[in-house]
């Protein structure tokens, strides 16, 4: 086949690691092109995150050329012909041309081949069976070019045979139309979708997960869990996810505020969905989240989920230092998503004093307690409790010796 367009220059296809990495697998009259989605990225002038290369080079062979060219190694997938080229600390993962032998919905078995039009075939999506040359020339053998420009998201071949290959592309399918749809999603790939969304549950954990917080990042996921609904398809795997009317809310706050709330955030995004906040740790558990994200869950909408934020500066430095200056922004958003329209110059304030807060520590400690005679136990913790909540209210003003001259008070006698 020969190439049907060309794209203009890219940094990324220009940069010297880059060069370098094509050069070296090149050599000898051999061929590399760049696939998925930096090429789909690159047709949309989006920016490009990964570089993911193919050739008809074996994984032995990929790895000799690298490493004779003075370049690091890591067989990160080798078991399906996956190698990791790291330049400059730049990772390119360079995969050898395949076709499926056997696939269970879940894992593929494959086979090394040297026909390019084969491995574009085992692609979930048209618009993911491109691939172009390092001088920018696109070879496309689905139409996927069209459909991108269109923004239709199409399955490469009978959309129910590429889900049956591996079922999590069902959620794919809703992920790449929130990222790159527009217009009336395919309505073959929607039917396949229903059909299929009871496999959901034989797939991991993290593939779930993962595959919810993609979709999540999307300028508009509300629009699209619309589809997911009516499908069936979160009934299948995420019931507790229904409140779609107040995300919509949440997206929108997010766009008049922009990166000053860290628009976007997968978790954030994922607990305005849920039902109520007695479901946060049941989802938590269910899709396996990191200890991390669980925490912030469970604290945007656990212990306080009525929470209305403060409307003064005082205020607003008091849950900087209680709650952390993140969750006060998490938790904000979440109350105006949940109960209406927000409050854009409340928010302003409160972003006010984020962006100007600097931590501060309580300027007495345990041991200041001890040397003024109170035993170790649960009174030193008391007597630190009540000198914080009289700082805090003296808003953060005093310093060591005033915190010391109210601790001796707390303590009284004893402290003489």
């Amino acid at each position: 086949m020969k190439p049907v367009a060309k794209i203009p220059p890219q940094p990324w296809m220009a940069a010297a690691e880059t060069r370098q990495v094509i050069e070296a697998l090149a050599a000898e009259g051999a061929e590399a092109r760049f696939v998925g989605g930096c090429v789909r990225d690159a047709v949309l002038v989006r920016p490009v995150k990964d570089i993911d290369v193919a050739t008809p080079l074996i994984p032995a062979e990929v790895t000799r050329r690298l490493e004779a060219a003075g370049i690091k190694v890591v067989p990160t997938g080798i078991d399906h012909g996956t190698v990791t080229a790291v330049v400059a600390h730049r990772p390119y993962e360079i995969t050898t041309l395949r076709r499926d032998v056997e696939t269970d919905g879940r894992h593929a078995k494959v086979a090394f081949t040297d026909d390019w039009e084969a491995d574009a075939a085992r692609r979930d999506f048209t618009m993911n069976a491109l691939s172009c040359r390092a001088n920018g020339e696109v070879f496309d053998y689905f139409g996927g070019l069209k459909d991108l420009r269109q923004g239709r998201v199409r399955f490469v071949g009978d959309a129910k045979e590429r889900i049956q290959e591996d079922v999590l592309r069902l959620l794919r399918f809703y992920r790449f139309v929130a990222h790159y749809g527009r217009g009336t999603p395919d309505a073959a790939a929607r039917a396949a979708c229903r059909a299929a969304a009871g496999k959901l549950s034989g797939l991991s954990a993290e593939r779930l997960r993962d595959e919810t917080f993609k979709l999540l990042k999307a300028p508009s996921p509300h629009e699209v869990l619309v589809l997911m609904h009516n499908d069936k398809v979160l009934a299948a795997y995420l019931p507790e996810a229904t409140e779609i009317e107040e995300l919509s809310r949440l997206v929108a706050i997010e766009r008049r505020w922009g990166v000053r709330v860290r628009a976007g955030d997968p978790v954030r995004r994922l607990a305005v969905l849920l039902g109520h906040a007695g479901q946060t740790a049941t989802v938590a558990t269910r899709l396996r989240f990191s200890n991390k994200d669980r925490e912030r869950l469970e604290a945007m909408r656990g212990a306080e989920p009525s929470y209305a934020p403060p409307m003064d500066e005082r205020a607003i430095r008091r849950d900087c230092y209680r709650l952390g200056p993140e969750l006060l922004i998490d938790r904000a958003l979440l109350y105006w998503a949940l109960k209406g329209a927000p409050d854009n110059a409340a928010l302003e304030r409160i972003l006010d004093e984020v962006e100007g807060w600097e931590p501060v520590s309580l300027p007495v400690k345990g041991e200041d307690v001890l040397a003024l005679g109170v035993p170790t136990g649960e009174a030193v913790g008391s007597a630190l409790r009540q000198v914080e909540e009289w700082w805090i209210g003296e808003d953060f003003r005093p310093g060591r010796d005033e915190a010391l001259a109210r601790l001796k008070q707390v303590i009284g006698p004893r402290a003489a």
